[in-house]
């Protein structure tokens, strides 16, 4: 199966539920679900495409710490809180992922764990070898 390699972010909650922000096993990694979250900040309050930019810099961070960078990622799936500004989170995925296409799942969830919060990502992705 290979090295576990475990990532943070340091977003609050890693401590508080107990999980990583990515693990890689071989040549696969999985991106936790990722928010627009600094510290205990929003970034980009009340604005979806602002908060995907945030969420896929901290993705593409976290890829970089284990070894994978965004041409890796395969699969993408997207929960927003307003589906009817979907177009919005498309844009700023379409900014980093235009090239590379990963497969992608967007959903619309009634809340995320933050009431500020509008849209949460997460990443698979498989580092050729």
């Amino acid at each position: 199966m290979g090295e576990i390699i475990q990532v943070t972010s340091g977003a609050p909650w890693e401590s508080i539920i107990g999980y990583s922000r990515a693990i890689r096993i071989g040549n696969r990694v999985e991106v936790a679900g990722t928010t627009a979250m600094r510290g205990d900040e929003v970034v980009g309050e009340n604005d979806p495409y602002r908060q995907t930019v945030r969420v896929l810099q901290i993705i593409k961070k976290s890829l970089e710490k284990v070894g994978a960078d965004l041409s890796d990622v395969v699969r993408t799936r997207i929960f927003v809180t307003d589906m009817s500004r979907w177009e919005e989170v498309g844009k700023a995925h379409r900014q980093f992922f235009k090239d590379i296409r990963p497969v992608v799942t967007i959903v619309e969830v009634k809340a995320l764990i933050d009431p500020r919060l509008l849209v949460e990502i997460e990443a698979v992705a498989i580092i050729s070898q």
